[in-house]
This record gives C-alpha cells, sequence and structure tokens, in this order.
C-alpha cells in the first residue's frame, strides 16, 4: 500500500515501513550512551583503514541528522513554540540537540552560582565555629547574606565579609558588585580579639614545597594538590607565579587550559587571564586567587595560611 505527501515539489511515495530493528528495548538516555560506548569501543580495536570508514560513516549521518533536525525545529518554532520547548524537555532529544549544537548548555542560575560561592568558603568559617546563609537577591547587583555562629559577633566579622565570602561570591558572580551582611546581631562585640577572620592576612603562613623547577614546564603551568587545594604553576624564565586552579567565573579548573604568550584560556567558558599578573581579560576587576612563591636551589615553595 502506498501514501502521498506532497512538500511543494511533485509529490513523494510514501511505502508502509516494518518497525525499525531494536536490538534491545533502550528507553532512558543511560541507555543509549552505554550502547553507542559499546560500539565505540568494538571500532577502536579496527584498524586505521577500516576506522576512518566507520568515521566518515558515522560524520555522514550525523550531518544528514542535523539537517534534518534544524528543518524540524524551524517549523516547529513557525507553527508551535510550546510543542517545540515540551519536545526540547525530553532528555534524550535534550542530548541528542546538545550534541548537535543546536541547543544551548544552560548556564547555572545566579542563585545557583551564589550557593557555590558560600560553600567554597564554609569550610573556613566553620572552622571557627561560624557558617554563613543567602538571605536575598537583590537586582541587577547586590546579595544580602547571613554570618552566623561566631562569625555573626566576630570583630573581625566586616573583614571576613570582604576579603573571603565578597570576594568569593564576586569570582562565581561578576555581576554582583555589592554584598551585604544582615545579621540579627547589629552591634558587633569587641570583647573577645582573639577571633580573627579565617580569610585574614594575620593567619599563621608557611612555606610549602610543592615542586621542582625542572618539572614546572617553560611558559606553561602545572597542575599540583596541596593540602586539599588544587594550584597552577606558571614559569617564564626563571620567574615564578602560583595560582588557585579555579577560573574565576565557576571555578572550574584550569590545568587543561591553552596557554599562549602568557594568557591560559578556561577551557570550559573562554575566560582568559595574564599568568603573569592573575588579571582576567574577559571581564574587568576580577583575577585569579594568587600565592606568593619562592625557590630555592631545585625547589618550588608556595606560602599557605594556615588556620
Amino acid at each position: 500500500m502506498t501514501a502521498a505527501r506532497s512538500w511543494g515539489d511533485p509529490y513523494v511515495p510514501v511505502t508502509a515501513s516494518p518497525m525499525p530493528y531494536a536490538p534491545h528495548s533502550m528507553s532512558n538516555l543511560e541507555e543509549l550512551v552505554r550502547e553507542i560506548n559499546r560500539f565505540e569501543a568494538i571500532i577502536s580495536e579496527w584498524d586505521e583503514s577500516q576506522r576512518c570508514v566507520a568515521v566518515g560513516l558515522k560524520r555522514a549521518i550525523e550531518a544528514l541528522h542535523k539537517a534534518a533536525l534544524t528543518n524540524l525545529i524551524k517549523s516547529l518554532k513557525e507553527e508551535s513554540m510550546p510543542a517545540l520547548r515540551h519536545a526540547v524537555s525530553d532528555e534524550v532529544v535534550y542530548a541528542v540537540l546538545l550534541y548537535h549544537e543546536l541547543v544551548k548548555q544552560p548556564k547555572p542560575g545566579l542563585e545557583q552560582r551564589i550557593q557555590a560561592a558560600l560553600e567554597e568558603v564554609r569550610p573556613g568559617l566553620k572552622s571557627h565555629n561560624g557558617n554563613i546563609e543567602l538571605v536575598a537577591i537583590k537586582p541587577p547587583d547586590t546579595v544580602e547574606v547571613k554570618l552566623i555562629g561566631t562569625c555573626s559577633s566576630c570583630p573581625a566579622s566586616t573583614l571576613t565579609l570582604s576579603q573571603g565570602v565578597e570576594q568569593a561570591i564576586k569570582n562565581h558572580c561578576p555581576e554582583i558588585t555589592k554584598v551585604v551582611a544582615v545579621n540579627n546581631d547589629s552591634a558587633v562585640k569587641t570583647g573577645n580579639s582573639s577571633l580573627i577572620s579565617p580569610f585574614s592576612s594575620q593567619l599563621t603562613s608557611s612555606w610549602v614545597k610543592v615542586a621542582t623547577i625542572e618539572q614546572v614546564p617553560e611558559l606553561d603551568v602545572l597542575a599540583v594538590q596541596l593540602a586539599g587545594t588544587s594550584l597552577i604553576l606558571y614559569r617564564q624564565g626563571i620567574t615564578f607565579k602560583c595560582y588557585r586552579n579555579a577560573c574565576a567565573h565557576l571555578g572550574n579548573p584550569l590545568e587543561e587550559g591553552k596557554v599562549e604568550n602568557g594568557i591560559i584560556t578556561c577551557p570550559y567558558h573562554g575566560f582568559e587571564y595574564n599568568l603573569e599578573t592573575g588579571k582576567c581579560l574577559t571581564v574587568p576587576d576580577i583575577s585569579l586567587q594568587s600565592y606568593p612563591v619562592n625557590t630555592k636551589d631545585d625547589k618550588v615553595f608556595v606560602k599557605l595560611q594556615k588556620f
């Protein structure tokens, strides 16, 4: 039995086709990905000429699918945006469209990024029996937080806010320019001067060996883990720089970023940093967190604070 449909050109006969062959009943994204990975593992063991044929076929099929999906999206946009949004809400549909770069990877929301910044500073606050919580976001540029525990009444609470909390939030959210503490205790107690900000420069510090000079590549970066902190070392001749291995944008690691002419590019969202100064070239007024560096004999030392 045949049917006909018109797309503006002479009709195209469409014959009823059998049910597609399905080796397994795959209903979710994880199962589909596992199946793809299984075939990729098999192909990886073929010789080069066989792999080239398989890769060429894969690219041709992907190009066909992308063209079809592009036309489908255009039609849905013109006829029914709600239907398009409903389709994209399906995890399999979204994953395929994302793979073909037909939808954008959603950027974490402002509140999510602020909470990530607060999680970053909580260990330091908790080491002083304190904590912090988000009170309110006041667009376009203000965040209100509440210091709790000993941090709320500490004489160095202002220092804590400016050196730790505010900087962390601004690193994650460049659009935020003001961080305000709205603690219940309006008066700052000054009776216990032994309590200091966990982010204060008064904290004790020590020089710790992190690498040998030869381990740090010339005009490139070396990632090292030290006391639970990930760092990157940069070497230019006899000059060494050390920064926290975290992009000031969303905190993603920088170690895989491309380094060219003393500039490192975040491999996730393309933020660029001058490795001589740590300054961000993409968004003004933010920088990488830096650490003092010294060399002795053939060893590289970094000065780290101790809480």
